[in-house]
């Protein structure tokens, strides 16, 4: 995909958002709350809080002192937790519901998709077209934080959102599940106007810059190119994204 050039200036985090502390991050964990990410200072050692936020799939990022210094919140000892206005499904929840709903299960899966708009057009998009669930991994997302949700004209916080550990983990329950496993790649033979959308299946949409790990396309059912009329390198996450949900909506409101 495209890389995005301009820089996009994220708000800074309000206090009452933010977790100071190894200890307070165990508790807040402890106590159910909900954690987008977990910053920690280059060099930070403890035996309890890593291993935690590894078991809960919580995203961990080392960083320089300066990082934590600009949240402008003491008593942190290397540690800032970012707590989550999303409350995180589980995947295998929201697939059984959605049979015993008797529908053919629509998810959409993240792979390095870092750019906030972006993740924000894209939510906005498939909760219009019916997705039942954005699923990312743990690492290699943009933060679902208050911009992301901002961009999303709110649909972040309406559609199912689910994290696991890892892309890997978040395919293995979809190939337990039967749900067919789609990616666009350009050159790819098979055109998504060509795809049956109606079965259960999950999309995924790569990085900005660098598409899908090509570790990926191998564990997928079908890989499809999205057709253009002129020639250019390729087509912006979002606006690819919206077209291939779209088709899938075409066919499953037929």
């Amino acid at each position: 995909m495209v890389r995005q050039h301009r820089h996009f200036k994220q708000n800074r985090p309000k206090k009452s958002q933010l977790i100071a502390g190894a200890g307070a991050v165990i508790e807040a964990i402890g106590d159910g709350t909900e954690i987008e990410r977990i910053y920690i200072v280059h060099g930070f050692r403890d035996k309890d809080l890593l291993p935690l936020a590894e078991k809960q799939g919580i995203p961990v990022n080392k960083v320089p002192p300066e990082k934590l210094k600009a949240f402008n919140i003491d008593g942190h000892s290397g540690v800032i937790a970012l707590k989550s206005k999303i409350i995180y499904r589980d995947l295998q929840d929201i697939i059984s519901q959605t049979v015993e709903k008797g529908e053919s299960p629509l998810l959409l899966l993240l792979d390095g998709v870092t750019d906030i708009r972006n993740i924000g057009g894209i939510a906005r998009t498939a909760w219009c077209c019916g997705v039942h669930a954005l699923v990312i991994p743990s690492k290699g997302v943009g933060s679902l934080n208050e911009d992301a949700i901002a961009t999303s004209a709110g649909a972040l916080e309406q559609m199912p959102v689910c994290r696991e550990k890892s892309m890997e983990d978040i395919i293995e329950i979809l190939k337990l599940n039967g749900i067919a496993i789609l990616a666009s790649e350009m050159t790819a033979g098979k055109n998504v106007f060509d795809l049956d959308f109606t079965v259960p299946c999950a999309v995924i949409m790569g990085s900005e810059d660098k598409g899908i790990h090509p570790s990926l396309y191998s564990k997928c059912d079908e890989v499809f190119a999205i057709p253009m009329k002129n020639n250019f390198e390729s087509l912006n996450v979002s606006a690819a994204t919206a077209i291939i949900l779209y088709e899938a909506m075409k066919q499953r409101l037929n």
